[in-house]
């Protein structure tokens, strides 16, 4: 590699008609991860209680938790102050249920006064974690947030009770302290089947012993007591078929309502894997191969046009910036508007010498 720095150039800040698409492209990924598995017409209360996208209305139910689809939040609660929740397992749509003060869903008329096997937590009112702040946080530092797949809150990396979060790479879910020590059986199987993050040392470090009644000869849980039995756990990809499935293990999973953990369906990555077997061509691809079916000289007049209405809306938005106003979703619709209008007749470059 060669030692001579690189050369700035005004080119080095500007953004090609590629490095949107692109950025398009990983927007719908994240999109479709959460939403690919989700139907925006149809209310899932009658599919029963299920892994889902969820969405608190704080107009509608300010007073009491509850949720909806998110064929709802489109259909019913649509100009309403919405707390995206990103999933939640085995949860029953509330929509126009008694949480509502009256409020009719418009998509599913028949429902159930309540939903008694869904599960609600602080996130439902729109924070997190042990500090329990909203997210993003208008007063804090954007610290990254990690979700606990047992009680499903999210936590800073800071508030995870550990010296440092292992790399991204290295483990595939987390379970939160206050979960680790609730379910503390789970110490057993950490040794092998996790990346162990050093407990915070601010942290009262005296582990605890793991109480487990006297199992079974054919049981497949560790035997061994954890030395460490503090802080957060993070857990490598596929450890959950470790876990033994003998009846008296299955027994705890079920007194301890974490049978979910056996079920390798119930992971957010088998979720968002469903979603993404339902994606359609993405903006990507439909750029791509738009761009590529024209001829040379028509490339160019697009990719001229583009940069055209790149230089505009920088312009528009600037005056945003400078004022210190927000963008709305009127204000872009207002600016294509006048781009449209201000279309004039173009003169098409010759293909051919005279």
């Amino acid at each position: 590699m060669s030692d001579k720095p690189a050369e700035t150039t005004e080119d080095d800040n500007s953004v090609t008609m590629l490095d949107v698409l692109q950025v398009e492209n990983q927007l719908e990924e994240d999109a479709y991860a959460v939403l690919g598995a989700s139907d925006d017409q149809n209310c899932t209360y009658n599919k029963g209680y299920m892994r889902q996208a969820l969405y608190a209305c704080k107009t509608c139910s300010n007073k009491t938790r509850a949720a909806v689809c998110l064929a709802c939040s489109f259909h019913c609660h649509e100009g309403h102050e919405l707390v995206e929740l990103y999933t939640k397992r085995h949860f029953r749509c509330d929509c126009g249920n008694s949480k509502f003060e009256g409020k009719q869903c418009n998509l599913e008329k028949q429902k159930s006064a309540t939903n008694n096997e869904n599960k609600y937590n602080q996130n439902f009112d729109g924070v997190y974690c042990t500090c329990a702040r909203p997210y993003p946080d208008p007063e804090g530092d954007d610290d990254e947030m990690l979700q606990c797949i047992i009680c499903e809150d999210w936590y800073h990396s800071k508030h995870l009770e550990v010296d440092y979060v292992p790399a991204d790479d290295t483990y595939d879910e987390v379970i939160c302290a206050r979960c680790m020590k609730e379910h503390n059986f789970l110490w057993r199987y950490a040794a092998k089947y996790a990346v162990i993050g050093k407990a915070d040392a601010t942290s009262d470090n005296k582990s605890e012993e793991v109480n487990v009644c006297e199992l079974p000869k054919d049981c497949q849980m560790p035997k061994c007591n954890p030395v460490n039995t503090k802080g957060s756990c993070f857990w490598k990809e596929g450890w959950r078929t470790s876990l033994c499935t003998c009846d008296e293990c299955k027994s705890i999973y079920n007194a301890k309502d974490v049978a979910f953990l056996i079920d390798l369906k119930d992971s957010v990555q088998a979720y968002e894997e469903a979603g993404k077997v339902n994606k359609k061509e993405s903006q990507y691809e439909k750029g791509m191969k738009a761009l590529a079916s024209l001829e040379h000289v028509q490339q160019l007049t697009a990719i001229e046009e583009y940069n055209n209405m790149k230089e505009r809306l920088m312009q528009y938005l600037q005056k945003f910036a400078e004022n210190k106003k927000v963008v709305r979703e009127e204000d872009i619709k207002e600016f294509f508007s006048g781009m449209e209008s201000r279309k004039r007749p173009r003169v098409v470059v010759p293909t051919y010498c005279r």
